[in-house]
């Protein structure tokens, strides 16, 4: 039988082959694994020290400052540093941004060994850390679209899941145990060394980009927002995500009080629908990759309106038998919806490509912290139970209209680089065995 015909065995056989195996991604993927394990236990250690920091009496709201700091800034870098960050490679913005935020975090034990570290300080460096986060984020899946051909894009952007959602999975508990050993401001410190690891991991493993500086035609600090504003695929797309992450973030506030009050179980309880949902999570993370032959439009309004129909027996009065095993599969939905989504902004931006994806990780980074603050006063008003079963129904409905759009005929703008939302339902993507750039590798 010739070579040719033989088929591919497992591991080779497996979507994620070409991304693990490919010679500079393989290379980075181990920085990128020890960054987000910092990360994961920076989830635990950021509340923890403020809590220790904070006034009495005011440990609640100081813990919210913090948390927020650690990300809302992220929407004003993209656009503060627009500008100057223009024509860089996705290499050099993801190398920046871990280098801002080894230095901000490692700032804080150096000021806690001084004797200086207040809460107000605190949070400053917090809010330094996260200046260029939206612009290392999108410039990992730059890196990922300039070195990978498109239909390796949704694998390797899966990849980019599974290793956040196992961090997600081993950080905190790691972080309890450290905390309790040495407190959580060397936490802290660990975090800061490992995003001093992915810099130098950045740095050395890919080859300096040759457009080290902005673009010689004058570049507006919101050029990412004007690129989504002008191509109705992308604009679509994040009104999609803004309203699904949006509609998240109330869960935050409903869940601890339903368990609470309306179960009158313990945080035990809690920590059991977290792990289910971490765990379902990291499932669908898994066969993320094995959905590249799938078409990305339907599959990603797909995601959206199961992922409501899992989260309704939250909201309806079920048994935890039932509504336990619904937020794993909730989980397991909701994991590759990150993925299909990138990957559609990854194959419709070909030019500015990052202040896109700066861009549009600006706007849904605020989507779930100001979902969050929409659930204090819904719960409140309507009780944790209704909260829950408004925002699964209002998930449904979402993903509801956005499929009634896409059916919709359209004619494409002259500003569009693919088609928009509506007309692509029934997109057929690039057969892989076909594919024109079969094999090759775009730096």
């Amino acid at each position: 039988m010739p070579p040719e015909t033989v088929t591919s065995r497992f591991p080779r056989s497996s979507p994620y082959w070409p991304v693990v195996s490919h010679p500079l991604l393989r290379r980075v993927l181990p920085g990128l694994a020890v960054s987000a394990l910092g990360d994961g236990m920076a989830l635990i250690a950021v509340t923890w020290l403020a809590l220790q920091l904070a006034p009495s009496g005011q440990r609640g709201t100081w813990t919210a400052i913090a948390v927020a700091a650690y990300t809302l800034p992220s929407a004003a870098g993209t656009m503060v540093f627009g500008r100057y960050l223009s024509g860089r490679g996705g290499a050099q913005l993801a190398r920046w941004d871990a280098i801002l935020r080894a230095a901000a975090l490692a700032a804080i034990p150096a000021a806690h060994l001084v004797g200086a570290l207040s809460i107000g300080l605190y949070v400053a460096f917090l809010a330094a850390a996260s200046l260029l986060r939206s612009w290392g984020s999108a410039g990992r899946f730059t890196l990922v679209a300039e070195l990978l051909p498109e239909r390796h894009h949704l694998p390797a952007n899966a990849v980019l899941g599974i290793i956040g959602d196992a961090a997600t999975i081993i950080g905190p508990p790691l972080a309890g145990i450290l905390i309790s050993w040495v407190g959580p401001v060397w936490v802290i410190a660990i975090d800061a060394a490992t995003f001093a690891v992915l810099a130098l991991t950045y740095r050395l493993a890919v080859p300096a980009e040759r457009n080290t500086g902005p673009t010689n035609t004058a570049t507006s600090r919101t050029a990412g927002f004007g690129i989504i504003r002008h191509n109705r695929s992308l604009l679509g797309l994040l009104a999609l995500a803004f309203g699904f992450f949006l509609l998240f973030g109330p869960f935050y506030v409903a869940m601890p009080i339903l368990i609470t009050e309306d179960l009158h179980a313990s945080a035990t309880t809690l920590g059991l629908y977290y792990t289910a949902f971490g765990a379902g999570s990291l499932l669908g993370g898994l066969a993320t990759g094995y959905l590249h032959r799938w078409q990305l439009w339907p599959t990603t309004i797909g995601i959206v309106i199961g992922f409501g129909v899992a989260m309704l027996p939250l909201g309806l009065d079920t048994p935890v038998g039932l509504s336990l095993p619904a937020f794993a599969l909730a989980g397991l939905i909701w994991a590759p919806y990150m993925s299909t989504s990138m990957a559609l902004f990854q194959r419709t931006t070909t030019t500015k490509r990052p202040q896109a994806l700066a861009a549009n990780s600006a706007v849904t980074v605020l989507a779930v912290p100001l979902g969050t603050m929409l659930g204090g006063p819904l719960t409140a008003g309507i009780g944790a139970r209704q909260t829950l079963l408004l925002c699964a129904a209002a998930t449904i409905a979402l993903g509801v209209v956005a499929a009634g759009l896409a059916l919709l005929p359209h004619k494409p703008s002259a500003t569009d680089d693919h088609p928009p939302l509506a007309g692509r339902a029934n997109e057929r993507l690039p057969d892989p065995d076909v594919h024109s750039d079969s094999g090759a590798v775009r730096r």
